[in-house]
């Protein structure tokens, strides 16, 4: 996947292309839970994390993006996820898209509600810089709470704070998202399977700019990572040695056979701090 084109996400683009024959298949085959990338099934160990789904008229429900709860009724997701929802609506009459936090992603699963609110700064990786600071960051404020207690966002500037301070080269994250999964880095796309669960991996760093966080999914390393699907997912940030429930960045993109690096968006910057601030209370 590459990190420079805005067209290439860790989406639903990967599967919910056609809405007929093949996508019933498509759940039906639904590959057993192992890993988003090298990873292992979540189970309720971090219960704020969701999916969000596209519910189809006669065909059931199918994994769209991941994201995580980090206030009462406010789930953080991408920008890149939200933008294509009105016009997926409008080509499908009687579509729904919902948000889980069951660990498994199923038709009678408990589902919510809500208003997606797409960054207003979003620029779809194009015009001058629009790579740089794609602002690929949104949200979905629920029609109703989930009860479930929220995970945490940081303080502003802290990854820059723990690079000045070199701690942040070795700082480990755990990625958590309901994505496609691999298992396997000797194979390219034929290894690359359909998921119905959350899971759960831990990975190192690799590099920081502006607005990104750059993350290692080599296997060899002892790092795994995400994949399609886990668009808008969070990575904690692990503090100390110990995993936290800080989301530091969310899940954008990264390389196409989901083998190598993840291409992670900030949210400790100026730039993700400011939309949020009009949907929560800032750390």
């Amino acid at each position: 996947m590459s990190n420079q084109s805005g067209a290439q996400h860790r989406t639903w683009r990967h599967r919910l292309v056609i809405f007929a024959a093949a996508l019933v298949l498509l759940l039906a085959t639904a590959a057993p839970a192992t890993a988003i990338t090298y990873g292992e099934p979540d189970g309720d160990g971090h219960p704020f994390v969701g999916s969000i789904v596209a519910s189809l008229p006669g065909l059931g429900v199918f994994q769209w993006c991941s994201g995580t709860l980090i206030a009462e009724k406010v789930f953080l997701t991408a920008s890149h996820c939200t933008a294509p929802i009105d016009g997926f609506l409008a080509a499908n009459p009687g579509a729904q898209i919902l948000v889980t936090f069951d660990p498994s992603i199923s038709a009678g699963g408990t589902f919510y509600t809500g208003t997606w609110f797409t960054n207003p700064n979003y620029n779809g990786f194009q015009g001058p810089g629009g790579a740089s600071d794609p602002g690929d960051i949104a949200v979905i404020v629920l029609d109703q709470a989930p009860g479930i207690t929220p995970a945490r966002l940081p303080t502003a500037g802290l990854l820059d704070q723990l690079k000045d301070s070199h701690v942040l080269k070795h700082t480990r994250f755990t990625a958590v998202g309901y994505g496609t999964i691999r298992d396997t880095n000797r194979t390219g796309f034929q290894a690359i399977l359909d998921n119905v669960d959350r899971n759960r991996v831990e990975q190192g760093y690799l590099s920081l700019t502006k607005a990104w966080l750059t993350l290692p999914m080599n296997l060899s390393t002892d790092n795994g990572g995400t994949c399609y699907g886990d668009s808008g997912g969070p990575h904690f940030i692990h503090l100390d040695g110990v995993e936290t429930d800080i989301v530091a960045s969310i899940t954008v993109t990264g390389d196409i056979p989901c083998k190598a690096t993840d291409k992670t968006y900030r949210t400790d910057t100026e730039s993700a701090r400011g939309f949020l601030a009009d949907f929560v209370a800032l750390p």
